[in-house]
């Protein structure tokens, strides 16, 4: 694949993730965003194996992201994501490893505010 041909895959990529993006909740959406950014941004200088590999893991999250923001889905599941096979854990590296953690942690801790929020609007709505 020609460098020009590759940066071109790597932009539509870039900009097509943002675009699914924009139908997450914006806790999801801000969550995802800087996550998204960091890892082109880590990946910008990686050999072509590990670029196609990281393409089309990226390709995928969209068009699995892009199907579960439909409205139809929506309506039936009001779910996003889908849960990863333990079995990748022993693929990944340390350093994939504890960016999983780090990832895990966040949106623990958005979970965690958001119902805290809702709590505290529910505690002032019945007052």
């Amino acid at each position: 694949m020609s460098a020009s041909i590759h940066v071109s895959r790597v932009r539509t990529l870039y900009k097509l993730i943002f675009r699914v993006h924009r139908a997450l909740p914006p806790e999801l959406r801000i969550l995802g965003d800087n996550y998204a950014r960091e890892e082109f941004k880590r990946h910008k200088n990686c050999n072509p194996q590990e670029a196609n590999i990281f393409l089309n893991e990226w390709t995928d999250y969209a068009i699995n992201l892009a199907r579960q923001m439909k409205p139809l889905h929506q309506a039936k599941r009001k779910t996003v994501g889908k849960y990863l096979d333990p079995k990748m854990l022993d693929y990944m590296t340390d350093e994939q490893l504890v960016q999983l953690y780090e990832l895990h942690k966040a949106t623990s801790l958005q979970s965690e505010d958001s119902d805290q929020i809702n709590v505290s609007n529910k505690d002032s709505t019945d007052r």
